[in-house]
């Protein structure tokens, strides 16, 4: 009996879920139809922020780069989604059942996916894997996702940086990344590459992780992509492939102190206990200044203690 009681009420949930996700698809596309009309108009990324399914504003940056590049069916591939309740494709992927990829390595991955969207719809495939330098491309290549993508979206908090170096060339029209607003604007560093990194049992603060904007912005361009701008909330950077930037000149034009895009916003760090503790910038710095990080502004990629570059951050 008890047994049945916890099944019902899972099922009344997915249902009560599945309803709610439905009216914001809907209010979404209201709202999103209407924004268009002003796309035209936009210096920055931040006017065309709007959270549909995304964790923040990163639906309506999508939607205003997609829709000036006159992409409909968009091919994707995003990397850490968590049960797809938030992530960066999940209203592009509702909107058109387009062909993606995503991947995440969680207990019963499919499963989650499952209970936030319809798997049977679209060409959605899901990967429960680790992610790491061995496998990304294999994977990409055993889906025919290498090349040739519309949308490519990374956040695995942490090794981000050493993955993007091994991608190809233009893999895509757009990417994401999320980048760690905590080091700063001045310097190209990242955490040390460690296949099996984790960001909460590197640092039980999570501050810990990933790379600083800069670095992200140097290793694009070397792949062929043009800063666009972050979330307001800045810890996801957007870019575009060179091939088709002439499309976002105003908005590039406009970009001119990455101090603006590294100014903390998000207070998430915790302490020991595993709390909020609400830490500024600086306060986040002193807590892990004993941990290790590569400054990747050069080929000899020394390691440096954070504790002897806080003053250059």
């Amino acid at each position: 009996m008890f047994n049945f009681k916890i099944k019902l009420v899972n099922f009344l949930n997915r249902i009560l879920r599945k309803n709610d996700n439905k009216k914001k698809f809907m209010l979404g596309s209201i709202y999103l139809n209407e924004a268009r009309k002003r796309y035209d108009k936009f210096k920055n990324l931040n006017e065309a922020e709007y959270k549909v399914f995304s964790q923040t504003g990163e639906d309506g940056i999508l939607d205003f780069i997609l829709n000036k590049l006159q992409i409909s069916n968009t091919k994707f591939v995003e990397i850490g989604v968590g049960d797809y309740s938030e992530a960066n494709t999940r209203f592009i992927y509702e909107n058109s059942f387009s062909e993606g990829l995503i991947i995440d390595v969680i207990d019963n991955f499919k499963k989650k996916v499952s209970d936030n969207i319809d798997l049977w719809k679209g060409l959605i495939n899901v990967e429960n894997v680790n992610i790491d330098l061995e496998n990304i491309n294999p994977i990409l290549k055993r889906y025919n996702l290498d090349k040739n993508l519309d949308l490519f979206s990374i956040d695995i908090d942490g090794n981000d940086y050493w993955i993007i170096d091994k991608l190809s060339h233009n893999i895509s029209k757009i990417f994401v990344l999320e980048y760690n607003p905590t080091f700063g604007h001045n310097l190209e560093i990242t955490v040390p590459y460690n296949k099996y990194f984790s960001r909460f049992k590197e640092h039980y603060s999570g501050c810990y992780y990933g790379a600083s904007l800069k670095a992200m912005i140097k290793i694009m361009n070397s792949k062929g992509f043009e800063f666009l701008g972050t979330n307001k909330l800045n810890f996801n950077a957007f870019f575009v492939s060179n091939k088709v930037s002439n499309n976002f000149s105003a908005i590039i034009n406009n970009i001119h102190d990455l101090s603006h895009h590294t100014k903390l916003h998000i207070r998430d760090s915790r302490n020991e206990k595993g709390e909020l503790n609400y830490l500024d910038q600086k306060q986040r710095l002193k807590t892990i200044e004993d941990k290790e990080v590569v400054d990747v502004s050069n080929s000899t990629h020394k390691k440096y203690k954070i504790k002897d570059l806080i003053s250059r951050i």
